[in-house]
């Protein structure tokens, strides 16, 4: 019995197999939206998945201005900051942070949702969020996928 064959194989950033992949935001729930593209940005829908290596795809989101959140929730969530200075907090609601930049509002979403450490910045730089149909990654020849069938 040959028993290398029972080792654990660890994936690490050198090994990992990379993918580009793009999803469509249109239409798309925010939290969802959210959650399918940190799973695939962390790499958790693979066998390879290493909770301590950046083993995950590149993920591009497109039409980040078509997405939806339901209930009252473009009223009445809040993202609230803090400048640092004694009565300084700043607060504003989802939809004040989406005409300012849609971008942003799944950014932070993305964010949440991966581990609040230098792994987890790393992983969200492999996130690239657009408002339209265009982006710059043509080159890379993403795959498009269904985000529904990650979640």
């Amino acid at each position: 019995m040959d028993t290398l064959s029972y080792k654990t194989i660890s994936a690490n950033k050198e090994t990992a197999q990379k993918e580009w992949i793009q999803v469509d935001a249109a239409g798309l729930s925010l939290g969802r939206l959210a959650s399918g593209v940190a799973k695939l940005a962390r790499g958790k829908h693979k066998t390879s998945f290493t909770p301590h290596a950046d083993c995950g795809d590149y993920v591009v989101v497109l039409n980040a201005d078509k997405i939806q959140l339901t209930g009252k929730k473009w009223d009445e969530k809040l993202y609230i900051r803090h400048t640092g200075y004694p009565g300084g907090q700043r607060s504003l609601t989802a939809q004040q942070l989406f005409d300012k930049d849609p971008i942003r509002l799944i950014e932070k979403s993305v964010k949440g949702m991966l581990p609040k450490n230098k792994l987890g910045a790393q992983i969200l730089s492999n996130v690239y969020v657009y408002t339209g149909e265009e982006h710059p990654h043509q080159g890379q020849k993403p795959k498009s996928i269904d985000i529904k069938a990650y979640l």
